[in-house]
């Protein structure tokens, strides 16, 4: 499970991926003051009037739009009409005039426009809201009173931007685009009306807000202040998650299902899990069967939660150790050591935060899985993640394969692994599709 310090699994670097590491675990520095949110004091709503602002694509510019692709690229654009601001909601026209989608306008972003609807006679106001709120929840379905569960995933809920994970009864929300914060009075009272929390915390700490050029937000929005922990129940484990300040939202709700599959494929099994952040998949392992289970983090908090989980679940002493140090040096140590593990799990941070850094990544992607090679007994099997979604399955494929050949092991692809369903993934949005999970067995 990637790290608390998520940025904070350390890649080759020493000083530098240290630096990285404390200001991951520290809420990410963004342009503008850090504010302490309450629902009282967000800005007021407009609609869209009579009179829209509209963005004009270039000539041939239409087609992925077209396609229902919800993100308009700043080159796509040819020309703005009218004056939007920050998040206010623009039609989105053709080079010819035609109307393609309504969009919420982002001046600093990349991505200049997030589609909210392709429907011309569907206007974006606070009842809109409220009926993509309402469809996303019912998507989801009855679920435990205790389980963690995302509720609201973004583009694929048509509500671009907005992320709501429920633990129990605590909803963790992250408002994430221009358009987002421009309508947050809305989502909040959509999220009040058909959440069931007692609370609802902001956590829109992340470095994406600066790139539409907001200030990070943290706070509670609605109902009582959370808890410092918030207890959870997933595949017969209890965990504990820190909403105010894990990384995230609190925990990895998306590598639910993957833990359930190493649960099922632990029993009487040696086990690594690097990049281990509170020990869920080491958890798993042991609930599952494994008779060992060795976990490394270079964050010293999230191991005194991962032990807390430990005795949480009753794990006898002995078969869990937790080790607080550079997953890359320390799996040097273990190989200099003639360690060899039965089953192996890699979910580093995200090497690649955008497409600038693939290069880069693609070493440390390289560098990770060749260790984890050179640790896996015969007949093992290692379980490797990437959670960069600028790099696209094939290019993770090719990677872990070439560094199957570096370490000298011939190795057989068994499964591809990804988000868990509450983490929906439109087809016409690969970009959704961050999560890329193989699994693979050393002959």
């Amino acid at each position: 499970m990637r790290s608390a310090n998520r940025a904070s699994k350390k890649s080759p670097g020493g000083a530098k991926a240290r630096a990285q590491d404390r200001r991951r675990r520290a809420p990410a520095p963004v342009q503008g003051r850090r504010e302490s949110v309450r629902a009282a004091t967000f800005p007021a709503e407009r609609s869209a009037g009579s009179r829209e602002a509209a963005i004009v694509l270039g000539p041939g510019r239409e087609k992925s739009i077209a396609r229902r692709h919800p993100w308009i690229f700043s080159g796509a654009v040819a020309r703005v009409d009218g004056a939007p601001q920050a998040g206010d909601t623009v039609q989105v026209l053709s080079s010819a005039g035609q109307f393609l989608a309504r969009a919420a306008f982002s001046p600093t972003s990349q991505i200049r426009a997030r589609v909210w609807t392709w429907d011309q006679a569907e206007a974006v106001d606070a009842a809109f809201i409220e009926r993509r709120v309402a469809q996303a929840i019912e998507r989801r379905g009855v679920t435990a009173p205790d389980a963690g569960v995302r509720l609201i995933n973004a583009e694929a809920d048509q509500l671009p931007g907005v992320v709501m994970d429920r633990y129990a009864n605590v909803g963790v929300v992250q408002l994430l685009s221009a358009g987002a914060e421009r309508w947050r009075d809305a989502i909040v009272r959509a999220l009040q009306s058909h959440a069931r929390c007692d609370s609802l915390y902001e956590r829109s700490d992340v470095e994406v807000r600066a790139l539409e050029g907001l200030a990070a937000r943290v706070g509670t929005l609605a109902g009582n202040d959370p808890p410092a922990l918030v207890e959870i129940a997933e595949g017969g484990g209890r965990f504990r998650v820190e909403v105010r300040h894990g990384h995230k939202t609190g925990f990895y709700l998306d590598q639910a299902r993957n833990r359930a599959r190493i649960a099922a494929l632990a029993r009487d099994k040696s086990v690594l899990n690097c990049f281990c952040y509170t020990g869920g998949f080491s958890i798993a392992a042991l609930l599952g069967g494994a008779t060992r289970a060795v976990s490394i983090d270079s964050s010293a908090e999230a191991l005194a939660l991962a032990r807390e989980h430990e005795r949480l679940n009753g794990i006898a002493p002995g078969r869990a150790e937790w080790r607080e140090a550079d997953v890359f040096a320390e799996l040097r140590k273990l190989r200099s050591a003639g360690e060899r593990f039965d089953l192996i799990v890699l979910d580093p941070p995200k090497f690649a935060p955008t497409a600038a850094h693939v290069q880069r990544a693609a070493r440390a992607y390289k560098d990770i899985n060749l260790l984890g090679f050179q640790l896996l007994r015969p007949g093992g099997l290692l379980a490797t993640f990437s959670c960069s979604g600028v790099i696209e399955p094939p290019l993770f494929q090719s990677i872990v394969a070439g560094a199957a050949q570096d370490a000298g092991v011939q190795a057989e692809l068994i499964e591809r692994w990804g988000a868990a369903t509450d983490h929906a993934v439109m087809l016409d949005f690969p970009e959704g599709e961050y999560l890329k999970g193989l699994l693979i067995r050393r002959r």
